[in-house]
């Protein structure tokens, strides 16, 4: 199968935070993600299941990377942990640096945006904690 047939997953936003995750999936140092479960909601999207591949995209909407899907929870956001925060390879030392980055990004002027409102963002804040590995460099 190749990038074409599969869905695609977009990191961030179109910039250099896109960049710097697609970099560092091609490095290997970023083996897991985060997304909130209220945006899948909004948009109609079933939460990803293990197995799953998909075709990573780069700012210029070009395939990067398809990465296969090994491990995929729903939790609050009280029980991400250390080391699930430094696999997610954007240089945190810890969760309190995964949360506040992501507290960040899930109020941020887009994803309000999307949503239509600003989200809530607490300890219970569901949260889709994803691993993965790599299948094919783009």
């Amino acid at each position: 199968m190749g990038h074409e047939d599969l869905p695609t997953l977009e990191l961030a936003f179109p910039g250099p935070e896109r960049d710097r995750g697609v970099a560092a999936i091609l490095s290997g140092q970023k083996t897991a993600l985060t997304g909130l479960l209220e945006i899948y909601e909004h948009a109609g999207e079933a939460v990803p299941q293990p197995g799953q591949r998909f075709s990573v995209l780069d700012s210029e909407d070009r395939p990067a990377v398809t990465i296969e899907l090994v491990d995929v929870r729903v939790v609050p956001m009280k029980e991400i942990d250390d080391d699930f925060a430094r696999s997610e390879g954007r240089g945190y030392s810890d969760v309190a640096q995964w949360r506040a980055a992501h507290e960040d990004f899930f109020r941020s002027d887009g994803v309000s945006e999307f949503l239509g409102r600003t989200p809530v963002i607490d300890d219970d804040t569901l949260v889709v904690a994803e691993r993965f590995r790599v299948v094919e460099p783009g």
